[in-house]
């Protein structure tokens, strides 16, 4: 396991540590600020849309946490795989998103797909990503009004957000893998960034200059202080670095990612209840969630199974993908290692 991953684990199972004291601390201690908390968030029923023509959902277990004592019993938590679809999202809906999508772009796409695995006892963690640029064949999905989107064939695998929002996201990324999505969690532009700010910042180091208009981020080689601003144009930058592809920016959100969990783990967070706080409310407030985690209670269960992963359990990784034949500016899924790499997910 590499320096980075190590580093990138320990920083995971702070964060997770963090976010079930933030949850212990407003449900112990303020009946007003856990009401508040789980009103932020916000949440699809993507099980009833999707209904039953999906992959199959894998066996789920319990164990005790620790060995029953006299006096008493220990809490179960669950296991068995569990995969995670977290999306960020471009929407320009909003003024604060308006504000930071850049362009004139109507609509939303997801800008972020990585898929978060969990294995059955909770030793191991691996986080795929799938770049915006891919082509797939996009699903009929369902829409809100009660129609359904065409199946598409050769579409931007980002789209399928873009025409049927998180259901069809959802369904699309399960048909590219056959592997169940168990959850769903999104965070938009202006959440993400008041998310970095209420954390004070993040800290990252950049090997060559980043000059991108397109993302408004202008950075010298060297170690930097972004803002939530800064940090939301770090993530979406591409045009600025290497070839200027989607592998460069996967690689960039990659580190921020690292670097956000780093800020959330810090000591000063377990002893300050204000900061602790602002940090919850920014973070719940930019959340979408599927209707199995819309609650503190459910996050806080998702976070004792992060934490619960051990320094050498982390691995991080791309899709294998190749240029695609039609198009040298897009990418599809390489075989088979691509599909040996979601079957291992299974």
């Amino acid at each position: 396991m590499t320096g980075d991953k190590r580093r990138l684990s320990r920083r995971l199972k702070a964060a997770a540590a963090v976010t079930g004291c933030i949850l212990v601390l407003v449900a112990a201690g303020a009946g007003w600020a856990y009401w508040h908390l789980n009103q932020n968030i916000r949440s699809v029923d993507i099980d009833s849309a999707l209904g039953d023509d999906r992959p199959a959902r894998a066996p789920v277990t319990t164990v005790p946490t620790a060995a029953p004592s006299a006096s008493a019993s220990a809490s179960p938590l669950p296991t068995g795989v569990l995969n995670i679809l977290v999306l960020g999202s471009d929407s320009r809906s909003g003024g604060e998103n308006a504000a930071l999508g850049g362009g004139d772009s109507t609509g939303a796409r997801s800008d972020t797909a990585m898929v978060v695995h969990l294995d059955a006892d909770r030793t191991k963690a691996t986080v795929v990503s799938i770049p915006r640029d891919t082509l797939v064949t996009r699903p009929s999905c369902p829409t809100p009004s009660g129609g359904t989107t065409p199946t598409t064939y050769g579409a931007m695998f980002n789209s399928a957000y873009a025409v049927g929002g998180p259901v069809c996201a959802v369904k699309t990324v399960e048909q590219l893998t056959g592997v169940r999505m168990d959850h769903y969690i999104e965070i938009d532009f202006a959440g993400f960034a008041g998310l970095v700010d209420a954390l004070g910042g993040v800290t990252v180091t950049t090997t060559q200059d980043i000059d991108d208009d397109r993302s408004h981020l202008h950075l010298d080689a060297g170690t930097h202080r972004l803002d939530g601003t800064q940090a939301l144009a770090f993530a979406r930058t591409r045009h600025g670095i290497g070839d200027g592809s989607d592998l460069g920016r996967i690689k960039l959100q990659q580190q921020l990612v690292a670097a956000l969990l780093k800020e959330a783990g810090k000591t000063e967070l377990l002893t300050d209840p204000a900061a602790l706080y602002k940090m919850a409310d920014a973070a719940t407030g930019s959340l979408t969630t599927d209707t199995g985690l819309d609650s503190l209670g459910e996050l806080r269960g998702l976070a004792q199974g992060l934490g619960a992963i051990p320094a050498t359990g982390l691995t991080t990784v791309t899709m294998p993908v190749v240029a695609a034949p039609s198009d040298p500016n897009r990418v599809v899924a390489q075989e088979p290692a691509a599909s040996t790499l979601w079957e291992s997910l299974r």
